[in-house]
């Protein structure tokens, strides 16, 4: 197992996101890791675009926040660091590796498949994207 110092756990809400927790929760307490819970708010391209005059809506920072902060007090009840993030995005696959990249994180942990189970049948499309496109290793957990 890669020594990870920094763990990049994708939380969307999902059970296999709530998975992926707990399986970096093991790994971060076995290496004195921090994870690192992001939310990617997916966001109209026009935000990209126009940054002052198009705000994330509240309530999906609100549920973003509230999803994270659930995962902060599983981390803090098995003594794992924790800090939470929330970014805008377009597609959440690739704000993941960007993320992770700028970011120098060791180990990416994903879902198998996250709240659209209809996009791709055995392997959701954000987990595939970040699985073939991510130089930092990627676990995924289903």
């Amino acid at each position: 197992m890669v020594k990870s110092n920094k763990i990049l756990v994708a939380i969307d809400g999902s059970k296999n996101s709530d998975r992926g927790l707990v399986k970096a929760i093991d790994i971060a307490q076995s290496r004195g890791s921090t994870i690192i819970g992001l939310n990617v708010i997916n966001v109209p391209t026009s935000y990209f675009l126009h940054k002052s005059k198009i705000k994330i809506r509240a309530e999906s920072l609100k549920n973003s926040e509230k999803i994270l902060d659930g995962a902060k007090k599983k981390c803090i009840k098995a003594n794992v660091d924790f800090e939470s993030k929330v970014i805008p995005g377009g597609e959440p696959g690739y704000d993941i590796v960007k993320y992770a990249n700028k970011n120098n994180v060791n180990l990416i942990v994903i879902g198998a498949r996250g709240l659209n189970p209809l996009k791709e049948i055995f392997l959701g499309s954000t987990s595939n994207y970040v699985l073939h496109k991510s130089k930092i290793p990627v676990m995924i957990v289903k």
